[in-house]
């Protein structure tokens, strides 16, 4: 789908010339940080100086201990992760979108986390979406020098209509990707909620965000090598993000995916399950009521609960927004 022709009261060609803006910037700001060797995400860690002289047991050893780093950082960044969420959530509910934008290792990290929300919470799939340097070919072949395009991501944002609504994620481990940093700052043009993810000190690689995520997770054991610890500390936000804001949303009851997929027969299980044990029927009765209620785990549960048909109960949820909570103690 293309983009609309102006966003935000801005003609088409002041998004054009906002583009060109945009990666010139994050191209000049790329350059002046050139050489990276300041990064803590470039620098050797002293643990693991024999690396190449450690047994298979010492191997693992190192990396068990080393690999509470990404805990420990995602920790520190409680604070930053909690607005993001509650932010993220407030532009869904205003129908707005989320994207994450990223290339390598991160970029790819992002394609997981969205790709995964519509079987989780049943979500639609352009709710959460990812914009990988490379495209979907990047997935199974690495295509790192795409990376240095600053206007890279524009194009295919303005294809799936990005605007002012929307939220962007950039993920950089280093924080200096050109192809994030341009993304973030055509973003903030056009008014979307922007946050910055990085494993290096603000001090070290500024991004133009509105909310900052540093996960400091030190060097790597593997010098450079950010799928290692940085790439972990990565994944283990993003899935805080994500499922913190379908929480935010109503798409879980308790800790119940009660808006789960039902796509195959895992699924369907977990389903039934979830409706025997938070109605109280057996599994038979469970399975009657999921595929009366289409195959919906919300619509079954107050089908039970509150003895409605499957029409009421898809009214009653309707109208409160798909919260179940609320639907059972209206």
């Amino acid at each position: 789908m293309a983009g609309p022709a102006s966003v935000d009261g801005h003609s088409a060609a002041e998004g054009v010339n906002a583009k060109r803006a945009a990666a010139a910037m994050a191209m000049d700001t790329a350059e002046a940080r050139l050489p990276r060797g300041h990064l803590i995400t470039e620098q050797a860690n002293p643990h693991s100086a024999a690396l190449d002289q450690l047994g298979p047991g010492q191997l693992v050893a190192l990396f068990c201990r080393e690999d509470l780093r990404p805990q420990q950082a995602v920790a520190a960044a409680a604070e930053a992760l909690a607005l993001a969420i509650e932010a993220v959530a407030e532009r869904l509910r205003q129908r707005g979108r989320l994207f994450y934008v990223g290339a390598g290792t991160s970029g790819r990290l992002g394609v997981l986390d969205a790709v995964e929300c519509p079987p989780t919470f049943c979500s639609d799939p352009d709710q959460v979406q990812a914009v990988l340097a490379g495209g979907e070919a990047a997935l199974l072949r690495s295509s790192e020098g795409l990376e240095d395009e600053g206007d890279g991501a524009l194009a295919e944002l303005d294809r799936r209509g990005f605007c002012g609504n929307d939220a962007l994620v950039g993920i950089a481990a280093g924080g200096t990707t050109p192809f994030v940093l341009g993304a973030l700052a055509h973003a903030n043009h056009l008014g979307a909620l922007t946050i910055a993810m990085a494993c290096v000190p603000a001090s070290q690689a500024p991004m133009p965000a509105s909310i900052d995520i540093r996960l400091i997770t030190g060097p790597e054991l593997l010098t450079g090598s950010t799928r290692l610890k940085a790439g972990t500390a990565t994944k283990m936000a993003l899935n805080i993000l994500s499922t913190g804001v379908m929480v935010r949303l109503g798409k879980v009851y308790g800790n119940r995916m009660v808006d789960v997929s039902v796509s195959n027969a895992k699924l369907r299980d977990r389903a039934e399950r979830i409706i025997s044990d938070l109605a109280g029927v057996d599994g038979a009765a469970a399975a009657m009521l999921l595929t009366g209620a289409g195959g919906s785990v919300k619509r079954a549960l107050l089908m039970a609960r509150r003895q409605l048909s499957a029409q009421a109960a898809a009214a009653a949820l309707e109208a409160v927004d798909g919260n179940l909570r609320r639907a059972l103690e209206t």
